[in-house]
């Protein structure tokens, strides 16, 4: 009579085997990772964190001297960066390099509509399939010829990552000069009255045009609104002002920044021209 073949275990069993095998082993040759080998990798990174921050409240602090001032260096180096400026036009915000995809990711989601994709859904998604994947696949093969499914989607997703991070590195971003060159367009597309102008050579080199779009130019990734027929909701001129000094005191939440440091004279040209926006004929 032939005997039986003995029943396969589950995978539960064989986990359970694994861990008792575990547990002997240690029991029998040494500590376990938790808590012991757990805590001293905490009292690293304790360290190592402590360290990088004492290093930046001493450089901070020691580095008295004006910004690139070779003669007071201070104990870890001078300033190399100037204080932010939120006027300035010649400044091109851009991440780190390893952020380059997500930057570029927003290139593609560009409609105020699907901001929140870009920002929050793609990453969040891929983030929890990260996490999700040792529970989701409970295969036993290893090698790469038998996963052709996981190895094809690792692939994509480095080829991906890599392609964004290229064309985030390579994005260029459109300097004052460059937006400049539409203000003869936009004089021309909205008959801008001569009092208008000084405010629209100021619209273009401000910065304005990095979250608003105006006669298709501009960037709406922030969703930020048009403001190409602005002037059309006619809020006045003193309204303009108002809001450009303090966006948020005007419209509760807003985030956009306030150029009360524009100054009085330039915040009324700026003005002069939204309210003079009234649409291209």
């Amino acid at each position: 009579m032939a005997a039986i073949p003995k029943e396969k275990p589950s995978r539960v069993e064989e986990l359970r085997a694994e861990f008792a095998r575990y547990k002997a082993d240690v029991k029998s040759r040494g500590k376990p990772f938790y808590p012991y080998a757990m805590f001293h990798d905490t009292i690293m990174s304790l360290v190592v964190v402590c360290t990088i921050i004492g290093l930046a409240v001493i450089w901070k602090w020691s580095a008295y001297g004006p910004h690139h001032d070779p003669i007071h260096k201070g104990l870890l180096g001078p300033e190399v960066d100037p204080p932010a400026d939120p006027g300035t036009t010649s400044f091109v915000p851009r991440p780190d390099w390893y952020f380059y995809f997500l930057f570029y990711l927003l290139r593609i989601f560009k409609w105020p509509e699907s901001v929140f994709l870009g920002t929050v859904g793609v990453p969040t998604i891929a983030l929890m399939l990260l996490i999700g994947l040792p529970f989701l696949d409970r295969r036993r093969a290893r090698r790469p010829s038998q996963r052709p499914v996981a190895m094809v989607a690792a692939v994509l997703t480095i080829v991906s990552m890599g392609v964004l991070t290229w064309k985030g590195a390579t994005a260029k971003e459109a300097l004052a000069s460059e937006v400049k060159a539409n203000i003869p367009r936009w004089i021309k597309d909205e008959h801008l009255p001569a009092n208008a102008k000084p405010g629209v050579e100021l619209f273009a080199t401000a910065g304005c045009t990095a979250c608003h779009t105006y006669d298709g130019a501009g960037g709406s990734n922030l969703g930020a609104p048009d403001l190409t027929d602005i002037g059309s909701r006619n809020l006045g001129v003193q309204f303009q002002i108002n809001h450009l000094k303090c966006p948020s005191c005007v419209n509760q939440g807003s985030p956009m920044p306030p150029f009360a440091s524009l100054g009085d004279e330039r915040l009324k040209q700026l003005a002069i021209f939204l309210e003079a926006s009234k649409g291209t004929h």
